[in-house]
């Protein structure tokens, strides 16, 4: 009897054991994310792994943009690939269009517990195509001014508060780039003008500043569109026409420049604010350095901004079941309840609760320059817009040459938007 009992206790067990295992969820994970971004979503990952034992995220990094997307279409296409990937906000229209990002409807986000009201409405906004919810934001990363107060002091250009004065305005900031310019060692600003994602970022906040709107409908500049364009590019190519801005700097080298001392300013994204905080407690920088949101130069506060974000691939013959999705959704949700770690990278998380929080507004310099969130301007919304994507080609063609004063920006502007059109067609 006992045996028999002892035997019934093991089958039991056993079963039970077997049971817990069938129960546990597995997440096919795929990322484009390297350097610091990389470093840290790997830990996030791992810590998700160890806090969640009913679900376990099997993560693939994979190459940075068209190599991405390109993998991330066909495998959709032939119902394979991730649950679940990381994604640009900036691409969600063209990988709507060409079916590869599957929807998270209304009911779905409601059971996940996931809100408009916890997120930006620029930022929720660029999650969606046609109104239909196509990702959940993660972050947003933008563009933004740092500084050497150590220069900026001495040029009577930084407050009691130790951000910067006199910039706003285009008068006032060409200005400051040239009483900033004394020489060959030391101009006014660094940015990586060799670059056309910063030329296109650098362009698109000066679009912005002015109320502006790249594509409009099915029209690419229309209407003053195109005069304020000219006018966005005329003011960049003012910078390097004058010195303050040296021409055709690779984008390692702009770094440099600023690091070095030998710029005052820098423009570059938030994504480079842990190169500069491990150079300073290093003790390697050699100044005082800060970052804020760019400067007004125009007509209004905006700057360009991207989000990282999670998307869901629509893979044909090969859907989701209704307990993957579930798994999913609770790996989203935690990641952005999670994002403080992740604004160590620079980022701006996009959960309003975490943004919001004690601990985010007590760290520097991200803090200071989250008011760029609020007046965030997102790529334009369509097939031909975002990373590595026709409007960057045209950029790197077009504007990128005159941001150097190999052309006149106006006949930039023309040549970019007669291109970028035909492709809407």
């Amino acid at each position: 009897m006992r045996g028999l009992m002892t035997k019934a206790l093991a089958t039991a067990a056993l079963l039970a054991l077997t049971v817990g295992a069938q129960a546990k969820e597995t997440v096919v994970w795929w990322d484009f994310l390297s350097g610091g971004d990389g470093v840290r979503m790997k830990s996030l990952l791992d810590q998700f792994n160890k806090e969640n034992p009913d679900i376990d995220i099997q993560a693939t990094t994979l190459e940075w943009g068209v190599p991405f997307y390109t993998k991330v279409q066909t495998s959709a296409a032939i119902g394979q690939g991730p649950d679940v990937m990381t994604y640009h906000l900036s691409r969600l229209p063209l990988g709507a269009s060409t079916g590869t990002l599957r929807e998270i409807t209304p009911d779905e986000l409601k059971a996940a517990g996931l809100s408009a009201d916890n997120y930006g409405p620029a930022n929720w906004k660029a999650a969606q195509v046609d109104g239909k919810q196509y990702a959940i934001p993660f972050d947003i990363h933008s563009v933004i001014l740092y500084y050497n107060k150590d220069l900026l002091k001495k040029a009577g250009l930084l407050g009691d508060d130790g951000l910067p004065k006199g910039l706003d305005g285009a008068a006032n900031f060409e200005a400051a780039l040239a009483k900033l310019t004394t020489g060959p060692d030391q101009v006014g600003m660094s940015i990586p003008t060799a670059d056309n994602g910063t030329t296109w970022r650098v362009f698109y906040t000066l679009l912005g500043q002015q109320g502006g709107e790249f594509i409009t409908g099915d029209k690419v500049l229309d209407g003053d569109n195109a005069d304020k364009a000219t006018k966005a590019l005329a003011e960049m190519a003012k910078w390097t026409k004058e010195g303050w801005v040296p021409k055709q700097t690779e984008y390692p080298a702009s770094i440099a420049m600023f690091t070095s001392g030998k710029a005052a300013m820098h423009i570059n994204g938030v994504w480079e604010v842990p190169t500069m905080a491990d150079l300073a407690k290093s003790g390697k920088l050699g100044f005082e350095w800060g970052a804020v949101q760019i400067p007004v130069i125009f007509d209004q506060p905006a700057t360009w901004a991207d989000s990282h974000s999670f998307a869901i691939p629509d893979r044909k013959g090969n859907e989701l079941s209704p307990e993957k999705l579930k798994a999913v959704l609770t790996v989203i949700k935690w990641m952005n309840e999670h994002s403080l770690f992740w604004a160590t990278a620079g980022h701006i998380p996009a959960y309003l609760p975490v943004t919001n929080s004690e601990d985010f507004k007590k760290m520097e310099p991200n803090a200071t320059y989250s008011s760029l969130a609020k007046t965030a301007v997102f790529d334009p919304s369509s097939k031909i817009a975002g990373v590595a994507s026709p409007i960057y080609d045209a950029a790197s063609n077009y504007f990128m040459p005159a941001f150097n004063g190999d052309g006149e920006p106006a006949d930039a502007v023309s040549a970019a938007k007669d291109e970028l059109q035909g492709l809407l067609q």
